[in-house]
């Protein structure tokens, strides 16, 4: 039996499909930004009150459905209040263009940055010299950035060993990357009150395991006790890496493979291509 694909190619399907996909774009990206913050739980409060308004309305109490009626009238604003670093995360990403694809050019930014990441993990865990370096990903980390000293400097190995040489005004602390620099150095980052972290591992590793509580920053951790190397990511401990593991991680996580990255207005564009494409096959 013979499949008539031109009653399906037509212009209002076209833009049914156009208007599908960029609605699963942008919450996509609205996950995207979302996740690994805080406001992952303001927005399952959200739900909870819409759920409680759909509940007393089916029940017919009146006085909550009110309570969640007055609630909801205002949430617009509240969500703009409760979302606003996130609001402004989004926008700032929109205007880099982060959005839509990872240049060449960023690329070989990143393979300088771990370049010098490494040669300042190599010298501090052989000295068995303490750090903590957290890189930002997706997910803002400005309020982690204002409890810093500004720096804004390029990333060598040179600057960041010399950052954490005891008893140097910056060394007490984390360093934050931001964008293939050095944001700051001697930031506060927030300690997991966790108790699956093991008794041996000091106030760092719980910093990089608080830092992936709420963000999805990468944080390396070098101990000063045993100068073992650590990893933190997404709520996922890596301890003792050597230099062949740390660096095949850096690579996967901050390297694309393709020199631009396919983003989610590429994906639109291939499947719009592959439906059209469907005409042809029977």
């Amino acid at each position: 039996m013979k499949i008539d694909w031109s009653q399906f190619l037509t212009w209002g399907n076209l833009i049914n499909l156009i208007d599908i996909l960029v609605v699963w774009f942008v919450f996509y990206e609205l996950i995207m930004l979302l996740r690994g913050t805080k406001a992952v739980q303001l927005f399952r409060g959200i739900v909870v009150i819409a759920l409680i308004r759909v509940v007393s309305w089916y029940f017919g109490l009146s006085t909550v459905s009110w309570l969640m009626d007055q609630v909801i009238n205002w949430i617009v604003i509240a969500m703009v209040i409760i979302f606003q670093p996130e609001i402004r995360r989004g926008l700032e990403h929109l205007g880099r263009g982060s959005l839509f694809a990872r240049t060449h050019s960023q690329n070989d930014a990143a393979n300088k940055m771990i370049e010098a990441l490494d040669k300042a993990i190599q010298y501090m865990s052989k000295r068995r010299i303490g750090a903590l370096i957290s890189i930002q990903m997706d997910t803002g980390l400005e309020e982690y950035i204002e409890t810093g000293i500004a720096l804004d400097a390029d990333i060598t190995g040179e600057l960041l060993i010399n950052i954490f040489i005891p008893n140097t005004p910056l060394h007490d602390g984390a360093v934050i990357i931001k964008d293939n620099k050095i944001a700051v150095a001697a930031a506060y980052l927030p300690l997991s009150q966790s108790n699956m972290i093991p008794k041996e591992l000091g106030t760092r590793h719980r910093a990089a395991v608080g830092m992936s509580e709420v963000t999805d920053a990468l944080t390396i951790v070098v101990s000063e006790e045993t100068g073992e190397v650590s990893i933190m990511k997404d709520s996922e401990l890596l301890r003792s890496m050597d230099q062949e593991s740390y660096l095949r991680y850096f690579r996967a996580q901050l390297i694309n493979d393709e020199e631009v990255q396919k983003s989610g207005l590429g994906f639109v564009a291939d499947s719009i291509a592959s439906f059209f494409r469907g005409g042809d096959h029977k």
